[in-house]
């Protein structure tokens, strides 16, 4: 305030949506800091959400339900980039450190669109792809409850994301070698 960049969030929920206004104001800053409100900052999270959206959409046409036994190479790596990350969310929100939680699901957004962009479509290539965006649907729930919903409907789940349990990380693929 004594800087005189207030941005009323009621002005950013009714142009973004409220998803986008929360993912920007605990993306910003720890909580225990004041926000710089900027309007590229905003606009920064309502583009995340489109490609949140986008991405979990490709995943569910491409990704295969399913176990993602025999992942190797690629596929192998992307499991263990969403077990990470998973795992450091995890701490993260028990911690109520939301601007980290928030740079995890953006390191696994990444990875997602790098394994969608790959001309790998083997097997476990497709059930890593939608394992790891099933991870990243749940990651984002807390911050983005509106869109996790849908995202979550888009992957053919029929119990809302809210109802369901968080997951464990694999402890074989978040250690390191």
């Amino acid at each position: 305030k004594s800087k005189k960049n207030v941005v009323d969030p009621e002005a950013i929920i009714e142009r973004y949506g409220a998803d986008t206004a929360r993912w920007f104001m605990l993306s910003a800053t720890p909580p225990e800091r004041d926000i710089e409100g900027t309007e590229s900052g905003v606009e920064g999270a309502w583009r995340f959400t489109q490609r949140l959206w986008r991405l979990v959409n490709d995943a569910a046409r491409e990704g295969a339900p399913g176990e993602p036994e025999g992942a190797t190479g690629a596929a192998l790596d992307l499991r263990r980039t969403a077990h990470r990350a998973l795992e450091a969310v995890t701490g993260d929100l028990m911690n109520l450190r939301f601007n980290r939680s928030i740079a995890r699901v953006y390191e696994l957004a990444n990875a997602v669109g790098a394994a969608l962009q790959s001309a790998d479509r083997s097997e476990p290539m497709r059930r890593s792809l939608r394992e790891a965006a099933e991870i990243m649907v749940l990651m984002a729930a807390p911050m983005m409850p509106h869109l996790a919903e849908e995202c979550w409907k888009e992957l053919g789940h029929l119990i809302p994301v809210v109802d369901t349990p968080w997951p464990k990380a694999d402890a074989a693929l978040v250690a390191d070698d």
